[in-house]
């Protein structure tokens, strides 16, 4: 009887056991699905072993960037003039005046110059504003190309095209390789770089603002000279990096409709004036550019 109830009671046991459910199994680790099921991907913070890059400074910039040899245009660059006495400085200096006292009101830092359309002037105005700030004492400038489609301020300067902004923005170059220092030791600029198919796509992904935090800092100003905004959506992208815009509108030449539109391509973004270029002596232009809604300032040079 003994051995019977022990059969039995094993055959109980067992049957217990074969009724029981699948033990869980507990992650020791975080739970992970993959992101594009739109689950929360939790893990272990990854470094990568890397510290956050150190602030640049700009002893460090004067140290490690590339100074070329420089040759300047002396038609589009009136500040180089060793008797600083050009037709035209004077006005660069009222508009230099003009932006201080704004920046007084609001943060102004990263300026954006552009036009309508091409041929109105707004290189040369972005390279002898960028003269006029940095021949200040202890005002330092960055003069920056971004027309990616067609440079010109090197050919203005006189300097290598490359390596510039379109290089670093595809990550072949970084910040201290593309910016060039000049012969005037407050002024730095970094030029257009190689032809890129994909112009609009490089400003857009984000390099940009990248190399703005690190540079910014070290400047007083930044200068952007960008393409037109009519043409192209180059000026509207760089215009959200940037703390106000500056267009250039070409006196007797440009249509006001055309340059009414350009001004409403950069709604919801300060637009902190207008530059009127290329004004023949005696001409009156006040009543007509003041519809525009934008300070007007006078220049009288060819762009």
């Amino acid at each position: 009887m003994s051995r019977i109830h022990e059969a039995l009671k094993r055959a109980e046991q067992e049957k217990a056991t074969n009724s029981r459910p699948e033990a869980s199994v507990e992650l020791t680790g975080p739970k992970s699905f993959p992101a594009q099921y739109g689950e929360n991907v939790e893990g272990p913070a990854v470094t990568g072993g890397q510290e956050p890059p150190a602030a640049l400074t700009f002893e460090v910039l004067m140290a490690r960037c590339p100074q070329p040899r420089w040759k300047p245009d002396p038609n589009e660059t009136l500040f180089f003039n060793p008797h600083d006495s050009s037709h035209g400085t004077e006005e660069f200096r009222t508009l230099r005046s003009r932006l201080y006292r704004l920046r007084d009101r609001q943060p102004l830092r990263i300026l954006l110059i552009t036009s309508s359309l091409p041929k109105e002037g707004k290189t040369f105005v972005a390279v002898n504003l960028a003269q006029a700030i940095s021949r200040q004492h202890e005002r330092r400038a960055l003069l920056i190309d971004a027309d990616l489609r067609i440079p010109r301020l090197h050919a203005a300067l006189g300097t290598p095209l490359t390596p510039g902004l379109s290089d670093y923005l595809k990550g072949e170059a970084d910040e201290l390789s593309v910016v060039q220092r000049s012969p005037q030791d407050n002024l730095f600029f970094i030029p257009g770089g190689k032809s890129v198919p994909n112009p609009a796509e490089l400003i857009g992904n984000g390099r940009l603002k990248n190399l703005l935090d690190r540079l910014v800092p070290v400047f007083d100003w930044v200068i952007i000279d960008s393409p037109p905004v009519i043409p192209v959506s180059d000026a509207s992208l760089l215009a959200t990096v940037c703390d106000g815009v500056l267009i250039v509108v070409r006196a007797g030449a440009t249509p006001f409709d055309i340059a009414q539109k350009a001004h409403q391509e950069f709604r919801g973004k300060p637009v902190v004036g207008a530059v009127l270029n290329r004004v023949e002596p005696g001409a009156v232009y006040g009543y007509y550019y003041e519809r525009y809604g934008v300070h007007s300032k006078n220049g009288k040079r060819k762009g």
